[in-house]
């Protein structure tokens, strides 16, 4: 990967749909290598995919917390369970596992705090291995969604 191609993909961050002509121009590049450099790094697995970022807040989804799960076991099968519960569950935007303790950090979006009582008491506390739940709630973001530094 070279200075064009980290100027393309800091473009495509900014504005992922952007026309291969504007890009083009953006990183002064003719349209034709501009187009074999933005598939290459589709290939390459560089670029994973293009998305719409959306305002959880606009969509009615103001209460957000961040529930930190420390496990009973650590044995595969009890993982993968409690991996495919997490992924199956639509209130949980990002899931993370973590070394030592907490095991896991798990982002959670809900309309309000009793939707999140609700989901916390009827599915989160029943979810395979746990042991222990913290949540915090977040009370302001900073910074979300960054792109990473290219």
């Amino acid at each position: 990967m070279d200075a064009t191609d980290r100027k393309i993909l800091a473009e495509l961050q900014k504005d992922g749909r952007l026309s291969f002509t504007e890009l083009a121009d953006r990183v002064r590049l003719s349209l034709s290598p501009c187009h074999r450099r933005v598939r290459a790094l589709e290939q390459a697995g560089i670029i994973a995919g293009y998305h719409a970022s959306l305002d959880p807040k606009a969509i009615g989804l103001d209460f957000e917390a961040l529930l930190f799960v420390t496990m009973r076991s650590a044995d595969r099968d009890t993982l993968d369970s409690f991996e495919d519960a997490v992924t199956a569950t639509p209130a949980i935007v990002a899931a993370q596992r973590l070394f030592g303790d907490p095991d896991y950090l798990l982002r959670i979006l809900t309309p309000n705090l009793d939707a999140y009582q609700r989901l916390y008491d009827d599915h989160l506390a029943t979810l395979p291995g746990v042991q222990r739940l913290t949540s915090t709630l977040v009370m302001k973001t900073v910074v979300d969604n960054r792109p990473p530094f290219v």
